[in-house]
């Protein structure tokens, strides 16, 4: 499925999708992008184990946590696995590039999943980085949400690999994601 626009206004569709797909295929956990919430809660009481990550705290400013703390206990308390860590395709490689400039693997590894747009590489991200905290369980077929910026507008069946053996990691499918880039 491919949306015309990127952009918030695909969350309830790209939802929707992602939820159609994983019955269809027995997918048992998804795995989405939401800083605030809202599109985990997308996907409470439908039958698949959610688990949402966030941005890391200190990604929109120093110390700051873009999640709630009331949010992330609401999420909790609703049986959501929240996930709040330094980001697979960023982390120390963007500090090196900020302080000393140039081009580090982990950016261009981004920079290629990019080139399907920002949700798609962030399905990826994310389901490695849920795989590494212990969030799911290893070697079977997920369902990965994100977006490119707000909202949700990419979703795609990945089995995932662990971070020190990313390049095992296996996108099967892109069930949706915005044309435009």
């Amino acid at each position: 499925m491919l949306w015309e626009k990127k952009g918030p206004q695909n969350t309830d569709a790209t939802a929707e999708a992602a939820l159609g797909r994983a019955r269809e295929l027995g997918i048992k956990y998804l795995v989405v992008a939401s800083n605030s919430g809202e599109t985990a809660e997308k996907f409470l009481d439908q039958g698949v184990e959610v688990i949402c990550v966030t941005h890391h705290v200190g990604f929109a400013a120093p110390g700051k946590d873009e999640t709630a703390p009331e949010k992330r206990r609401e999420l909790q308390q609703k049986g959501v696995q929240v996930l709040t860590t330094t980001h697979l395709l960023a982390g120390v490689d963007r500090a090196l590039r900020l302080q000393f400039g140039g081009v580090y693997p982990a950016e261009i590894i981004a920079a290629a999943l990019r080139m399907f747009g920002q949700g798609v590489k962030v399905c990826v991200e994310i389901a490695v980085m849920a795989l590494d905290a212990g969030l799911i369980p290893y070697g079977e077929e997920i369902i990965a949400v994100a977006g490119s910026a707000r909202g949700a507008d990419a979703a795609c069946v990945v089995v995932p690999a662990h971070s020190n053996d990313v390049f095992k990691t296996v996108v099967k499918e892109i069930i949706c994601m915005p044309r435009e880039k």
